[in-house]
């Protein structure tokens, strides 16, 4: 009879921990939007933040109450009491009552060294600190959790005092002791051998929280999960102060993928790990990390000839899950490294690929392209155009006839941007002028202006990025441009390219391109 998976709580402190990353900011709603989203995929614990820090925290944990959750038990994040005061009469305490969370976290200095010199008060009143906060909130009626903060690094200077912190808390009624490597420099078989000692101390469950600072986050929690450890805390896609928290996709990936006798959230949550990753960050406003693991879209992407020819052939030979299995997807590049595989594996959803003269014609014209500056792994929409348009089977949905665009800045003023353009669809003529925030919007509303009526579709489309490099820096001002612009629809988001000397003009190549892949998509012409 075969021997239970062992499940480890999955705590997630992307709302607290993780907005303390540079860059890193949530609305209110977006708090909300991503705590319906951890319930739904079978997180355990979700830290909604520390409710007296600031206003939009303490509605979070009134507004919370409203969600129907199936799962999920929500955290309120603390402090221990202040040093002199009862926990009744501390005002932190007091908010982490009245938060109403059914599950408080609250974090007290494990290294005797912050108790000295941050704290500034003897041994004997930070372990009063922490036994009277536990005590206090459990008194409440509330789940207690323990953030034992710098557990290891004080461990390594006082073992002793170390542990007597965790005691401490469990003589007041902590339910989990959560060991915190909060500098991130510790090392894995340091973390396992302390977490050992951490439980031999202790006689209520151990969790970890690990930051990444020496790129370890993930080693060090399953580390810490084989030293006996039943819960980790972490954020969505790693984000956090300094170098980040653990990325809690790659240590559920690991444990339910690579690990033996372990699991966590519910079944079918793998599939939507992708999903989840992407849709934080989009909340959150920041670029998608193309090389994060497994959920990144550079996690399963094929650019040497070589390798694409293997993974035609047996997909395993370069990949070590099924993309699949995390909601993700292979992908294959095209540059001048690519070989005959990897244009034939671009183009069999078009029924290209028996034709070998069409597949040397697409490939040197992939590397004629790229000698002057385009790149394709980066612009898969444009590439996808590129092979209709070797192909003899593109058919421009609008002619370009002429486009102006002109700023004028105005001391004292901010500058304004206006676009002209002349578009010829059909046997119609259309010359519209659109105004925006610089050159490019301001195109981008006049070319949507022109096309609206003939393709309504359009409004569905937003632009989400825009990069610009040069390319051939040593010709300085007169350098050729490379630009890719990433758009979205209500299914899909793809990315196009342009290159001139110009980068009004490049901009354009690329704006233009991703209208027509809009429209070329829609039709159900592209993929």
């Amino acid at each position: 009879m075969s021997t239970p998976a062992r499940r480890i709580q999955i705590y997630d402190t992307t709302l607290r921990d993780g907005s303390q990353g540079e860059g890193v900011n949530f609305s209110l709603q977006d708090k909300l939007l991503i705590t319906q989203m951890l319930d739904e995929l079978g997180f355990d614990f979700i830290e909604g933040g520390y409710p007296l820090s600031n206003e939009k925290d303490a509605e979070y944990f009134q507004r919370v109450q409203d969600l129907d959750l199936k799962h999920a038990l929500v955290c309120a994040f603390g402090m221990t009491r202040r040093r002199g005061i009862s926990a009744d009469k501390d005002i932190g305490m007091c908010a982490l009552r009245d938060s109403k969370a059914p599950v408080v976290t609250f974090v007290g200095k494990t290294w005797d060294w912050h108790v000295h010199e941050v704290l500034g008060v003897d041994e004997q009143e930070n372990i009063a600190m922490i036994r009277d906060s536990a005590a206090f909130l459990k008194a409440e009626g509330r789940k207690v959790f323990y953030d034992a903060e710098h557990f290891f690094d004080g461990y390594g200077h006082n073992p002793d005092f170390a542990l007597r912190t965790l005691q401490a808390a469990q003589e007041g009624g902590a339910e989990m002791i959560i060991l915190c490597d909060t500098n991130g420099g510790t090392m894995p078989e340091v973390i396992a051998e302390r977490v050992q000692a951490a439980r031999s101390a202790v006689s209520i469950p151990v969790g970890i929280h690990c930051h990444n600072d020496c790129e370890l986050a993930v080693a060090n929690s399953l580390a810490a999960v084989e030293a006996g450890a039943v819960q980790v805390q972490g954020t969505v896609n790693g984000i956090g102060e300094r170098c980040g928290n653990v990325d809690l996709i790659s240590v559920i990936a690991n444990l339910a993928l690579k690990k033996k006798g372990f699991s966590c959230l519910k079944d079918g949550s793998l599939a939507r790990l992708t999903e989840l990753s992407r849709y934080v960050y989009e909340l959150a406003n920041m670029n998608f990390r193309n090389g994060q693991a497994f959920v990144g879209s550079s996690a399963f992407a094929h650019k040497g000839g070589m390798h694409v020819h293997a993974v035609n052939k047996l997909a395993a030979s370069y990949e070590h899950i099924n993309p699949e299995t995390v909601g993700n997807e292979r992908r294959i590049l095209v540059s001048e490294l690519s070989g005959r595989s990897n244009i034939v594996a671009k183009t069999t959803k078009y029924k290209l690929n028996d034709d070998n003269d069409l597949m040397a014609r697409i490939l040197a014209k992939v590397q004629e392209l790229e000698n002057v500056g385009y790149q394709f792994e980066a612009a898969e929409a444009s590439f996808d155009l590129l092979i209709k348009k070797v192909a003899g089977q593109y058919q421009p949905r609008f002619e370009r006839l002429h486009y102006r665009v002109n700023v004028e800045a105005v001391p004292g003023h901010e500058p304004s941007t206006e676009a002209t353009i002349k578009l010829k669809i059909g046997d119609e003529i259309q010359h519209v002028v659109g105004e925006g925030d610089g050159p490019v919007n301001a195109l981008d509303v006049a070319l949507r202006k022109a096309l609206m009526a003939a393709y309504p579709n359009l409004k569905s489309m937003q632009l989400l990025d825009y990069k610009v490099r040069v390319i051939n820096s040593s010709q300085g001002t007169a350098a050729r441009v490379r630009v890719v612009i990433e758009s979205k629809d209500n299914k899909h988001v793809w990315s196009t390219i342009g290159v001139s000397e110009n980068v009004i003009e490049a901009s354009w190549l690329a704006l233009v391109d991703s209208v027509e892949y809009k429209l070329y998509k829609d039709e159900g012409v592209l993929g």
